[in-house]
């Protein structure tokens, strides 16, 4: 049977309902907005923070929750909605459902499998994962983990010229379909609770595997980072932070890549509108989860407008505070085409590995198949602006 077609998302509820009978319960909790609390218990303070902090006062994160808690879904009664379908395209690529693994790096700090663990959990539920460039293993690895998995790349663009072709050719090398390139995190917010831990990955040679393993970054050194850590470290940390780029520089990219790019971090509709203008194919309205800008708009109030902007004329997706099925569905309603889940699964991570990331996705699956159906909905193509209620 075709796994697209029918994936069984929705019988993860029956299985740990009828493992019940034999007295098994979930690994951990099925609630994707209390892993964070749980997550807490079980990690060090220093890469807890570093997951679940924020900029400035954090007033962008709870943002982002309150924006999902403004909108409400109005469910429609009699029709039909048994048999679910949650296939949906995105960039010309047929994906089991609207969702995909945010990237998030350093992920070897939270468990050290890191990003091998996810590409695995990924791959074994027909979702594409989206690595980033601060990963805690090499393009490479990563890919050989996901198999014959769907995998993104995400770029946080170093300002060598070299070093990027290379990391690009790489990518598509190792089977990367799209390139997703952050805008918005070109240097560090103020953090303050990484701050206060005087914590920062990157410093220690954690989550710089991509560049630490490219011959083009290799070729700046006296000496590999095996033997001079140091001096890579130095070397990384102005390459990949301190500059941003202009619209102008965007032709680079097309030119070292020869699939779809989105733009991450897009914000405002004018930024939406000047992306689509010079080529790229999509844009990820996104806030970075609140790690960037404190007081900064909730993404979800973002979505509609960017969605009116550019909607019909380019891919849109979301990510920033989405926890339940429930948040998947109000993007879509809003205007995303799929959305990109980040913290819950790395939290997930945190549990139990490959089988922890695997446990939130396979929730948050069987919850969005639910809550569709409940909703009214066989199709996510389905729903519209006109199934919410906004309480301003």
């Amino acid at each position: 049977m075709d796994p697209l077609s029918d994936p069984g998302f929705g019988t993860y509820q029956n299985e740990i309902y009828l493992h019940g009978l034999e007295g098994r319960h979930p690994p951990f909790t099925t609630d994707l907005t209390a892993l964070e609390a749980s997550a807490r218990e079980r990690l060090a303070p220093e890469p807890y923070w570093y997951v679940a902090g924020s900029a400035g006062s954090g007033a962008t994160d709870r943002a982002n929750r309150e924006a999902f808690d403004r909108y409400r879904l109005v469910p429609r009664m009699l029709t039909g909605a048994t048999e679910r379908d949650l296939r949906t395209t995105v960039l010309g690529q047929e994906l089991p459902a609207p969702v995909l693994l945010a990237p998030v790096g350093v992920q070897s700090i939270v468990h050290p499998d890191g990003e091998l663990a996810t590409a695995r959990a990924a791959a074994g539920t027909g979702l594409t994962t989206v690595l980033s460039t601060a990963s805690s293993h090499t393009l490479e690895e990563v890919a050989e983990a996901n198999g014959d998995g769907s995998r993104w790349f995400q770029l946080y663009w170093p300002n060598d010229d070299d070093v990027c072709a290379s990391i690009l050719r790489r990518a598509r090398g190792a089977g990367y379909r799209t390139l997703v390139v952050t805008l918005d995190t070109w240097t560090l917010a103020w953090r303050p609770h990484d701050l206060d831990h005087a914590y920062l990955p990157f410093i220690r040679g954690v989550g710089t595997a991509i560049a630490f393993s490219d011959p083009a970054f290799r070729a700046g050194l006296a000496a590999p980072p095996e033997e001079d850590l140091t001096s890579a470290v130095l070397r990384w940390v102005p390459m990949f932070t301190g500059t941003d780029r202009t619209w102008d520089r965007l032709p680079f990219l097309r030119e070292h890549w020869d699939g779809p790019i989105v733009l991450k971090g897009v914000q405002h509709p004018d930024d939406a509108r000047r992306a689509v203008d010079a080529g790229m194919d999509g844009v990820v309205v996104s806030n970075h989860g609140g790690r960037q800008v404190d007081g900064a708009v909730a993404s979800l109030d973002a979505l509609p407008r960017i969605a009116e902007a550019v909607g019909d004329r380019t891919e849109i997706l979301f990510d920033s505070g989405v926890r339940t099925g429930a948040d998947v569905l109000k993007a879509l309603a809003l205007g995303a085409k799929a959305v990109l889940l980040g913290r819950p699964y790395v939290y997930g991570l945190a549990h139990g590995g490959e089988d922890g990331v695997r446990h939130v996705l396979r929730g948050l699956l069987a919850d969005l198949t639910l809550t569709l159906g409940l909703t009214g909905h066989s199709s996510p193509a389905e729903l519209s602006p006109d199934d919410l209620w906004h309480g301003r």
